[in-house]
C-alpha cells in the first residue's frame, strides 16, 4: 500500500491570513484608533465571539439579510439529557455588548462609554474589502439620552478619520438622517408600504420580499432602476414629530457648532433593526460599491429587547480591513516599523560576549534585530539593509578583542565609529530617530 502525499491545508474561503508586513498596518491603525477613544473616556470591552443564536435574531431583526442569509448558525453538541444549545458566531458586536452590559448590570452605577476590537463573521460571497472574517472597531455609549453623546462619537469619528489623514469632502463625506420613533417609523411604513405598492411592477426579487416585512430597506436599494421610485418615496423626516426633530436639530446644531460638514440623507436608514432617531454614516468613493467607511446610530430599545432594564444607547462601527483599503488608496498608511540597527555577528561562537549588549541596547529603547544561523559578511550585510535599519552593528573579531562594536550607518551616509560594550547606555541614545 503506497501513501499518499498529503496536500496542504488551506484557510476557509473568505477568512484572511494576516501576515507581516501587512500586520504591521494593523497595528498601527489600532493603536491610532486606541488613542483617539481613550481620550474621550472610552474603555475596552471584550466579549464571546460564540453567543446564543437567539440574541442576533431578536437583536438585528429576523427579516434583516445578516439573519436570514449570511449568519453562522449551528446547533451545538447535546448535553447528557439531549440538550442541544443554538449558537451562533457574531455577525456584529452591538448585541453581544449590550447582552454583557445586561448580564452583568453594569450600568447600575453608572452610564458607560466601551469600545471594542474584534473578527465579525458573515456567510456571503468574498470580494475585496468584503470577507466572511472581517473585523471592526467600534464605540457603544450605553446609558445616555440627549443628542449630545450622539454628536459626541460621530465628533470622535470625525476626528479619528482626520488624524488617519482622510480629509473631509475629498476622501470621505458624512451623512444623516434621523428615523424617530417607533410610532413615527409606523406611520412612515404604512405610506410606504403603499407607495411601493404602486410600483410593485418595478420591484427586484429582493424588494418584492422586503415590501412587507422591511420597506424601510428598499429605500436602500442600489439597483439603478430603482432610484427614481425610491427618490419619490415618502420621507421619514415628514413623519417625525416634535421630540424626534428637537433631538435631530440638536445633534446638528453641535455639529454646526465645531465646523463638521455633513448632508441630510433621508434614505439612511442602516441594515440592522434595532436604530432609532439619529443615524449617520461616513462614505467614500474610492472604493467602488464598498463606500461606507463607518456607520452608526442610536438605538435606545435594544437594551430592553433583550431582557435589561431600559436604557438609551448610540455607537458606531468601522470596517478595518476597509479603512485599511481606503487608507492606502489615498497614501496615508506609514512604513511598516524597521528596527533602529541590524546586529552583524560573523562568528555565532560569540553570542555569549555580544548579547549582554544587545540586552542593554533594548533596554535603552532601542529596537535590534540580531543576525542568527551565521553567513557571510556579504550575506548579513544584505539582510541588515532588507531589514530597514539605520544602522549596522558589527561584531567581528577585532572589534570584539577591543570590547568594542563598529556602528555603521545604513541610510544617511556617515562614518563608521567604534563603541565600547562595557558602557552601552552612554552611545544607545545615538542609535534612536531623532
Amino acid at each position: 500500500m503506497t501513501d499518499k502525499k498529503m496536500q496542504p491545508l488551506q484557510a476557509v474561503k473568505g477568512m484572511n491570513d494576516i501576515l507581516p508586513p501587512e500586520s504591521a498596518r494593523w497595528e498601527w491603525l489600532e493603536a491610532k484608533m486606541r488613542g483617539v477613544l481613550q481620550r474621550y473616556g472610552y474603555q475596552n470591552v471584550r466579549t464571546p465571539i460564540v453567543e446564543p443564536t437567539a440574541l442576533f435574531v431578536r437583536g438585528i431583526g429576523e427579516v434583516t439579510d445578516i439573519v436570514e442569509k449570511e449568519m453562522y448558525a449551528f446547533e451545538d453538541r447535546a448535553d447528557k439529557h439531549g440538550q442541544a444549545e443554538h449558537l451562533a458566531l457574531r455577525p456584529e458586536m452591538t448585541a453581544g455588548v449590550v447582552r454583557a452590559v445586561t448580564e452583568h448590570s453594569f450600568l447600575r452605577d453608572a452610564p458607560r462609554r466601551l469600545y471594542y476590537f474584534g473578527p465579525m463573521f458573515r456567510r456571503e460571497k468574498p470580494q475585496k474589502g468584503r470577507y466572511r472574517q472581517f473585523h471592526q472597531m467600534g464605540v457603544e455609549a450605553l446609558g445616555f439620552a440627549g443628542p449630545d453623546v450622539d454628536a459626541e462619537v460621530i465628533l470622535m469619528g470625525s476626528r479619528l478619520l482626520r488624524e488617519l489623514g482622510l480629509r473631509a469632502g475629498e476622501h470621505v463625506r458624512l451623512e444623516l438622517n434621523c428615523l424617530g420613533d417607533l410610532a413615527e417609523r409606523r406611520a412612515h411604513r404604512e405610506a410606504l408600504i403603499a407607495h411601493l405598492e404602486q410600483h410593485k411592477a418595478l420591484l427586484d426579487e429582493d424588494s418584492q420580499r422586503r415590501l412587507y416585512t422591511n420597506p424601510l430597506r428598499v429605500l436602500d436599494t442600489k439597483n439603478p432602476a430603482l432610484q427614481d421610485m425610491a427618490n419619490a418615496a415618502p420621507k421619514l423626516l415628514d413623519f417625525l414629530g416634535e421630540a424626534s426633530l428637537a433631538h435631530f436639530n440638536g445633534v446638528r446644531a453641535i455639529l454646526d457648532s465645531v465646523g463638521i460638514a455633513y448632508t441630510i440623507n433621508p434614505r439612511l436608514v442602516r441594515g440592522l433593526d434595532y436604530y432609532n432617531l439619529t443615524v449617520f454614516e461616513w462614505i467614500t468613493d474610492k472604493l467602488g460599491s464598498q463606500g461606507t467607511v463607518c456607520g452608526g446610530g442610536r438605538y435606545d430599545g435594544l437594551i430592553e429587547q433583550l431582557g435589561g432594564k431600559p436604557a438609551p444607547a448610540v455607537g458606531f462601527g468601522m470596517g478595518i480591513e476597509r479603512m485599511l483599503l481606503l487608507l492606502e488608496e489615498v497614501g496615508a498608511i506609514p512604513a511598516a516599523p524597521a528596527p533602529d540597527v541590524y546586529a552583524i555577528v560573523p562568528d555565532p561562537a560569540d553570542m555569549p560576549r555580544l548579547l549582554p549588549a544587545l540586552e542593554a541596547l533594548r533596554e535603552s529603547g532601542v529596537a535590534v534585530q540580531m543576525h542568527a544561523g551565521g553567513g557571510s559578511f556579504k550575506s548579513q550585510f544584505k539582510k541588515a539593509d532588507a531589514s530597514g535599519a539605520r544602522f549596522a552593528l558589527v561584531f567581528g573579531a577585532d572589534e570584539l578583542a577591543r570590547g568594542e562594536v563598529a556602528v555603521k550607518p545604513l541610510r544617511d551616509g556617515g562614518d563608521q565609529v567604534n563603541r565600547p560594550l562595557s558602557a552601552v547606555p552612554s552611545w544607545a541614545a545615538e542609535l534612536l530617530p531623532a
